[in-house]
């Protein structure tokens, strides 16, 4: 009976985990606008903005030197920030890559 039981007791704890996602995983995602620096703004959140057509997003990286790029219309791969946006501030965005569009 206590086989029994320790069976059923790991097999409802692995399948409790099986939908949850480690802590930290972020969706990596893919924008194009023109990278300028942040300069004065409403939020007080990273260090450059991206914006393109309809939307605008809030850039950080340790990867990237985001400086070198202001003003170049460019192509961010990034990984969304969790716990952003705050504030009605843009969605905050950890470069990881950056090219020339």
């Amino acid at each position: 009976m206590k086989n029994i039981l320790m069976l059923l007791v790991v097999g409802f704890a692995f399948a409790g985990c099986s939908g949850v996602k480690p802590v930290g995983e972020k969706d990596l995602i893919v924008v194009s606008g023109k990278l300028s620096a942040l300069g004065m703004s409403t939020f007080q959140y990273g260090t450059h903005i991206l914006k393109d057509d309809s939307k605008t997003y809030a850039l950080r990286s340790s990867k990237v030197d985001l400086k070198a790029f202001e003003g170049k219309d460019v192509i961010v791969k990034g990984l969304k920030v969790s716990g952003y946006p705050v504030d009605g501030g843009p969605e905050f965005l950890d470069v990881q890559e950056i090219s020339n569009k």
